[in-house]
């Protein structure tokens, strides 16, 4: 198979509905969700020429952390590139979130991987569990320094994916969320 077919057929592929996708691509400027990374805002779609090879990438900024990141468009869903959440999952977040926690009595080591895994999946649900987890410690110091970084982490994400897509401001969407936990 010649260059040109593989990049045909390698174009044909990324095309094709994937199950998993919606049928709305990624636009440039749209705000989107990097698992690893948070909320961030696409800045450029195009061709870019690597290694003799053609690639639509799309480019990413995440002004949080000053970071812009490079993906091949064909890959974004697989390396965890998605969409803003709708309304009726933050409901759901939400209503996590009010739940009661869950205590385990493993090691505390354990539970730190855990709840960093979910934190990094950019899953809101999975965020929330977090949060719910160890909302305890809001306003305490009884937690260690790792559980109060964890759950700072949990919560900045929260945070910024809702202000997004609710158009507010985080620090708004921050004085919510705490008077939500703390209600619960």
């Amino acid at each position: 198979m010649t260059d040109e077919m593989a990049r045909v057929a390698a174009n044909n592929t990324a095309r094709q509905t994937d199950p998993e996708q919606d049928a709305d691509p990624f636009h440039e400027g749209d705000s989107i969700v990097y698992a690893a990374h948070g909320v961030g805002r696409v800045e450029k779609i195009g061709m870019v020429e690597v290694a003799d090879t053609v690639i639509e990438m799309i480019q990413i900024s995440f002004p949080g952390n000053q970071m812009m990141l490079r993906i091949p468009l064909a890959k974004a869903r697989k390396a965890g590139l998605r969409k803003i959440v709708t309304r009726d999952i933050v409901d759901k977040a939400m209503t996590v979130i009010k739940g009661k926690p869950h205590v385990s009595k493993g090691m505390w080591a354990r539970r730190a991987v855990a709840y960093q895994e979910k934190i990094n999946s950019g899953d809101l649900i999975q965020i929330a569990e977090v949060l719910r987890d160890l909302r305890r410690n809001v306003d305490s110091l009884d937690g260690s320094f790792s559980e109060r970084k964890l759950f700072e982490a949990a919560q900045e994400r929260f945070v910024a994916e809702v202000a997004v897509l609710e158009n507010a401001d985080p620090a708004q969407v921050l004085e919510n969320l705490t008077k939500t936990m703390k209600a619960a």
